[in-house]
């Protein structure tokens, strides 16, 4: 007689517990845009994220936008019902292989529609659990043509249409402003994700809103250093000291500075590296003293200004 089998226990979330959509999710999640690195080799994309997944993530940041559907159709291959894993996306821009850019905004409530549309197809879901509306508000943005300047109200309304049509369950905004928030939270605003980091902390008016209205915080770019010219988190001499002192890297002190920094931080971090992955997931473990904060509390901010001029949204 053979003993029965049971489904192996799942790994302790990386960070603790955090909450998002209601829901209590891994303080320390999986950003999937950089699987398009992977593009010509499949499996192996496939492979990081089930790596990902085994060692507690359960919450998934993608777009249709990444890769075109193939971090999609990745996600789509590698998650099994049983996973219990959370997809967040996102709405307001395409990919543009030919155009100036790779991608183009669109920021229409049509455009919204047909993203979330498209983002239900390449995932093969019926209902996407969050969708982030990504604006132009802050943070970094291609340009903005006349035709894309859409109001808040109006894509709100679309987004709401399409919660209660339960193609979408929970509504995030992304570059957005403190004002831009509060007029949207009778929404039900679930979270934000903005470019916030220990060398740029623009919005912090918009973190402490989020706390106050216990809204999930989602920085990008949480190591600074997105594009040349932005200050690097790993350059700060109090990070490098922080590193050596406590036997890590500096992006793990830098990822553990965030969820230090406010109780309501879900970190995203991307990567496609089996060893990078492993140490972003093992940040969450890392405690930082108080004489440590203080260190990297002091750490000037640098406005974070967007390689692109442009015009948002009323």
């Amino acid at each position: 007689m053979t003993s029965p089998s049971f489904p192996a226990a799942r790994a302790p979330r990386p960070g603790g517990a955090g909450e998002l959509a209601g829901r209590t999710v891994a303080r320390v999640g999986y950003g999937a845009m950089q699987l398009e690195r992977l593009h010509d080799d499949r499996s192996a994309a496939v492979a990081l994220l089930r790596h990902a997944i085994d060692f507690g993530v359960d919450h998934v940041d993608t777009a249709q936008f990444y890769g075109d559907g193939f971090v999609n159709e990745i996600i789509r291959a590698a998650l099994r019902p049983e996973d219990d894993v959370l997809v967040v996306s996102k709405v307001g821009a395409v990919s543009d292989p030919g155009g100036p850019f790779p991608l183009r905004l669109a920021q229409r409530p049509a455009d919204l529609r047909a993203s979330v549309e498209d983002n239900l197809a390449t995932l093969g879901l019926e209902q996407i659990p969050v969708v982030n509306l990504r604006r132009t508000d802050s943070g970094i943005s291609v340009p903005v043509p006349d035709d894309q300047v859409v109001g808040l109200d109006d894509q709100l309304a679309e987004l709401i249409a399409l919660r209660e049509e339960g193609k979408i369950g929970t509504i995030g905004l992304s570059s957005v402003t403190a004002d831009i928030l509060r007029r949207a939270l009778p929404a039900g605003i679930v979270c934000v994700q903005n470019a916030y980091s220990l060398v740029a902390r623009d919005d912090e008016d918009v973190l402490r809103l989020c706390e106050a209205e216990q809204i999930a915080w989602v920085p990008y770019f949480p190591l600074g250093g997105a594009l040349p010219g932005l200050a690097k988190v790993a350059d700060e001499p109090a990070v490098l000291a922080a590193a050596e002192r406590l036997g890590c890297t500096p992006a793990q002190v830098g990822l553990a500075w965030l969820l230090h920094r406010s109780p309501r931080t879900l970190l995203i971090p991307g990567t496609a590296d089996t060893g990078h992955l492993e140490a972003n997931l093992a940040a969450g473990a890392i405690t930082l003293d108080e004489q440590t904060l203080a260190a990297l509390d002091a750490v000037p901010t640098r406005p974070f200004t967007p390689p692109f001029r442009f015009r948002a949204g009323a």
